[in-house]
This record gives C-alpha cells, structure tokens and sequence, in this order.
C-alpha cells in the first residue's frame, strides 16, 4: 500500500488554528480603535490650540502640546467646590446602594417568608418602567417635601434600592451555600450579623460591582443635578463642563480638557477595581470570597 502523502501545510489544524486567531484578533483591535477612536478625538481636542482645532483638514495629533488648557480651565469656574460636590454625592449614592441592596438581597436570597418569590417579581417588574415616567411625579413629590435646590433628591433614592442591583446581588448570595447560614443561626447570631459578617464579605465581588455602576451612574448623572440644583455653589461637574458652551461659540480646547479630567476617576475605578469587576459579574464565584 501507498503511504498517504502529508497534508500541506495550509490544511494542517496548526495553521487553521492560526488563521482563526490571526482572524480574531484583527476583528477585536479594529473593534478597540473603533471605540477608542473618541477619546483619542478627545484628548487630542484637548490639548490644541482654538487655532488648531479649527482648522481643516482636522489633525489628529496636536502640532503643539497645550498641557496648560487643563490647568486655564480649572481655573474658569469654581471646579475644585464643584468636583468636591460630584464627589459627595457619589459617595453617598455609591454607600446606600451597596448597603441597602445588599440587606434586601440578603432577604430574598436568604430568608424564607410567604410571598417571597411574588415580592420579587414585582421588584423586578419595576426594571420595565422607564425613569421618564417617573421623573414628574418625583420632582412634584421632592418640591413638596423642600428638597429642591438640595443635595437630597440626587442621594435618597440611592437609599430606597435599585431592582438590578438587588436581582444581581440576590443571585450572587444563592450561590453561597446554606450550611454557613444554619451554622450561624446555631451559634445564635441573627441575620442582621449573618448579613454583616459572613454575606458582605463572601459577596466582596459583587458589591464592588455595584459599587462601580452607582458611583459611574451618580458620577456621570447630568439630568438630576439639571433638575434639582439652581444655586451655582451646589452644582456638579456634569452642569460646569456646559460652562464652555456658549451661544455664540464653544471653547473646546476647555471643554475636552475639563472632560478628560472629569472621565479620570471613572477610568482609574474601574482600573484597580477591574478583577473583582468580572468577579462580580459570574454569579458562580459566590463561594470564593
């Protein structure tokens, strides 16, 4: 019998192999420049000069470095009081929403009572109505307790649970086993010291998660302080970068630095934060904590 001639070497599994990956990693970095492309735009815009920017064809790497357009805009209004506000008001959303999601995750994860199951679907139910819907009621209801033009309007809601952090935290406990539960109970704690001392740090992952979308969504808010805030000291950095914007023209070279700097914190969050992020994110590592 004839030996059977060698494959070539484009019909070998290697080279298939590498024809795939050659294939998936060319689809993934065009996907990264495609998305990164805007904050390239961004900080590029951010350290032109008004004369730069405004020439065409448009350049997209500055022909002179302007560093001092960051530190010229900090300068045009009161950011430092404006970012302490932001901060504030991140902080405390970011603080109520961990804690009290966790407590009423901690319930229906953990603790059996009638109606259990019924109670959460029509918590979930309230992920279908759009925060449009509610905003009129909310401001009508906020004005008539006095909170307008105060911080409380943008920090209580935070304080009275979010039906996504709650099904993802909810889902995260179901993972840990009831075993420790039981063992507790034996040992005569009650489940406000189960919550704090054997949920919360199993569940580590999965509040730093929650941690991340509160602060990031409290951060980036625009349309709450729009709403709330009408004295000038209490505004956030979201209504400061409408500074630059003018009825005449807008000075980008401001606008894209102070944007540069307000993105920062959001970006360096997620950067240390990144692995109990995806952590979070696989309700299976429950019992890893």
């Amino acid at each position: 019998m004839r030996a059977a001639a060698a494959p070539r070497f484009y019909e070998t599994k290697k080279f298939k192999e590498k024809v795939k990956q050659t294939i998936v990693f060319t689809v993934l970095l065009a996907g990264s420049v495609l998305i990164l492309s805007p904050i390239w735009w961004m900080i590029s815009t951010s350290l032109k000069s008004p004369a730069e920017i405004a020439q065409y064809p448009p350049t997209f790497i500055p022909s002179e470095f302007h560093f001092s357009n960051y530190a010229e805009a900090w300068k045009t209004a009161p950011f430092t009081r404006w970012a302490m506000n932001t901060f504030f008001i991140a902080f405390c959303g970011m603080a109520g929403s961990v804690l009290v999601n966790s407590l009423v995750a901690y319930a229906f994860a953990k603790i059996r009572f009638k109606g259990r199951n019924s109670l959460f679907v029509v918590v979930l139910s309230t992920m279908l109505i759009p925060g449009f819907v509610t905003m009129v009621p909310q401001y009508i209801l906020f004005s008539k307790l006095g909170w307008v033009n105060t911080y409380l309007p943008l920090i209580v809601p935070a304080f009275l649970g979010s039906a996504f952090f709650i099904f993802l935290l909810r889902q995260f406990m179901m993972t840990i086993p009831n075993e420790l539960i039981e063992a507790a109970v034996l040992d005569g704690a009650n489940h406000l010291q189960i919550w704090w001392h054997i949920m919360l740090p199993l569940t580590k992952p999965a509040l730093i998660t929650v941690a991340i979308f509160s602060f990031n969504g409290a951060w980036n808010d625009l349309l709450g302080p729009l709403l709330y805030l009408n004295d000038e000291s209490l505004y956030t950095l979201q209504i400061g970068l409408q500074t630059f914007k003018g009825t005449v023209q807008t000075q980008w070279h401001y606008l894209m630095a102070m944007s540069v700097m307000v993105l920062l914190p959001v970006v360096l969050l997620f950067f240390f934060f990144q692995k109990h992020f995806i952590e979070g994110s696989n309700i299976a590592s429950g019992t890893k904590g």
